[in-house]
């Protein structure tokens, strides 16, 4: 017995084509170049979405052997296979909905690119008021994947910005004004990556 649950048909396929490039880096393809575009996309205000969605990548639900996740997702991708969302073998194990993360266990380390995907919000202003102190204000938040891939937004501080963003907090009290959304990441291998979006 099989039961579907109906998503949008555009959903899946990038979601997934972004989970497999990220992965391997963003290789050069016309899938990973729509597959980033998107994820870019995402982070651009208003409003910022999490840049992977990979709750709408249907890995099926997992039990005893079947395919790991990251085979299950090869299979979708690239066999273009339309499977249910939810599939019901024939075991003592049930298949659960989940929301807004993963549906399958990505805790094992080979999904830890997913969990190195941090997002920032920033916004920074500084300037001299007409009685020569200087004054500054700045606001971060900073969004973030947890362990099966559930995404968190909470509020940051200038000082946990990446060195790789364009901020750059002059030291003396001119005015100087940022508003950016950054992104960055680790491929499968290890290897940093980021973007960032000026508005």
């Amino acid at each position: 017995m099989s039961l579907s649950v109906a998503a949008p048909a555009q959903a899946y396929p990038v979601d997934c084509a972004i989970l497999l490039c990220l992965a391997g880096g963003w290789p050069a393809s016309t899938e990973c170049a729509h597959a980033r575009t998107v994820f870019i996309a995402r982070i651009t205000p208003w409003p910022v979405e999490p840049p992977l969605q990979i709750w709408n990548c249907p890995m099926r639900a997992s039990f005893r052997g079947e395919a790991k996740p990251i085979e299950r997702l090869f299979d979708i991708a690239v066999r273009g296979e339309t499977a249910p969302l939810i599939s019901v073998p024939k075991t003592p194990w049930a298949p659960q909905l989940v929301q807004d993360r993963a549906d399958v266990d990505i805790s094992d380390p080979a999904f830890d690119f997913v969990r190195s995907i941090r997002v920032f919000e920033i916004t920074y202003q500084q300037r001299r008021n007409s009685d020569g102190d200087c004054n500054s204000w700045g606001a971060v938040y900073m969004g973030t994947y947890g362990a099966q891939g559930d995404y968190s937004r909470r509020r940051s501080s200038i000082s946990a910005v990446p060195t790789a963003s364009d901020l750059t907090v002059p030291a003396d009290c001119r005015s100087y004004w940022h508003r950016s959304v950054f992104v960055e990441w680790r491929d499968y291998e290890g290897s940093y990556g980021h973007e960032e979006v000026h508005y």
